[in-house]
């Protein structure tokens, strides 16, 4: 259990980024493309710095992009937010999830999430001095037992962190997955907070269903999304968040007063981005799905066991036919002698030293098709780890 921030250490993402700089890997490690966002989207970011918008926003974010949002979620999911008090502009989805975990937690009280689970949330729950508590997803399909998870929850169970499509594992939970999930939620009166930042990256024949479009879960829950996985722009870090009102009220007060607002030119380019049409949103899967298979192929030929993921742009591989390193020491080994950095997927437990046994790592296929054709030579190239 994490005690002080000292425990937390260098991110992983930091260590395998820098690892790969030092010896000229290839970056599949940590989750950012190597391509540019649409063209139009960067012609009104620059449009934007050109013409007055460099400036404090408002705290709550530019009322255009609140309502485009808005706009965009409604035809999705044909859920209705006002975008004057029900949706909120952060600086990206992580200080969504911190705003949210602040705003509604005290010391002692408890956030559930499925493990593996994206880091940021432990980090979040120390800030809060909540308790973070986990719920297995069981590989190699990343199955729960729902048992579990009720065993899980207590009179202290505030909130639950509910990750689709999932990062690391590209699931995306069933209909009937969410169903008993909502369930519970309203038997024990949990806030679900949302993370749908790979919102449009699923994969034939799986679909993406938000879960607060379930009967009687917008009431209780809060979505969080990011710009930056749908449109390719990570460094510009505006997220949302849309939920009740009283709730999205809370979660502005803490974002007030920490960042107070997000970049002001990166928001009104992005109000551009929600407006594009629906054949943009196709191509993206199109392509993806072709990224998505290159790299499967070339792991599965060498002989990693890989799930096809449903959703994101990671796939998790196993590799334990060819190494008895732990996850850490592979990852390394692989980043020095063959040229290729992923992340040792025990980052995304609580118990990182058992995780390590299981022999997965997480691969990022969010490259251009050139760079990961070059990491597939690499990677199914004749290499052992012992």
């Amino acid at each position: 259990m994490m005690t002080d921030w000292d425990d937390f250490g260098v991110s992983i993402f930091t260590r395998m980024t820098e690892e790969s700089l030092q010896h000229k890997a290839i970056n599949l490690a940590q989750g950012f493309p190597d391509f540019d966002p649409p063209k139009e989207i960067l012609e009104e970011a620059s449009s934007a710095l050109f013409n007055g918008f460099n400036q404090y926003a408002p705290s709550f974010g530019l009322l255009p992009l609140r309502e485009a949002i808005a706009h965009y979620v409604a035809k999705r999911y044909q859920l209705s937010y006002s975008p004057k008090d029900e949706v909120s502009v952060f600086s990206g989805a992580s200080e969504a999830i911190f705003s949210v975990i602040m705003a509604l937690c005290q010391p002692g009280d408890e956030v559930i999430t499925f493990e593996p689970f994206y880091d940021i949330y432990q980090g979040c729950a120390f800030a809060a001095k909540a308790t973070l508590k986990t719920v297995t997803l069981q590989p190699p399909t990343w199955e729960f037992d729902l048992t579990e998870l009720e065993k899980a929850i207590t009179p202290k169970s505030k909130i639950l962190i509910l990750n689709t499509p999932h990062n690391p594992t590209g699931k995306i939970f069933s209909l009937e997955e969410l169903q008993s999930i909502a369930k519970l939620a309203e038997k024990h009166n949990l806030t679900v907070v949302t993370d749908e930042v790979y919102e449009e990256l699923y994969f034939e024949p799986y679909v993406h269903s938000s879960f607060a479009a379930l009967p009687g879960m917008k009431e209780r829950t809060i979505i969080i999304s990011s710009a930056a996985k749908t449109y390719s722009v990570t460094g510009w870090k505006i997220g949302s968040a849309l939920g009740p009102k009283d709730l999205i009220r809370r979660m502005r007060i803490v974002h007030q007063h920490s960042v107070f607002c997000s970049a002001t030119p990166m928001q009104k380019a992005l109000i551009k981005a929600y407006e594009l049409p629906e054949s943009f949103y196709e191509n993206l899967r199109k392509q993806y799905t072709e990224r998505k298979n290159l790299l499967l192929s070339a792991l599965t030929k060498k002989g990693y066991h890989c799930e096809d993921p449903q959703g994101t742009y990671f796939i998790v591989a196993k590799y334990s036919e060819f190494s008895s390193l732990d996850d850490l020491e592979f990852s390394l080994y692989l980043t020095r002698q063959v040229g290729v950095s992923c992340i040792p997927l025990s980052t995304f437990y609580l118990d990182k030293s058992k995780a390590r046994k299981l022999q997965y790592i997480r691969f990022c296929f969010a490259k251009n098709l050139t760079t990961l054709e070059a990491a597939a030579g690499k990677l199914t190239a004749n290499y052992s780890a012992s």
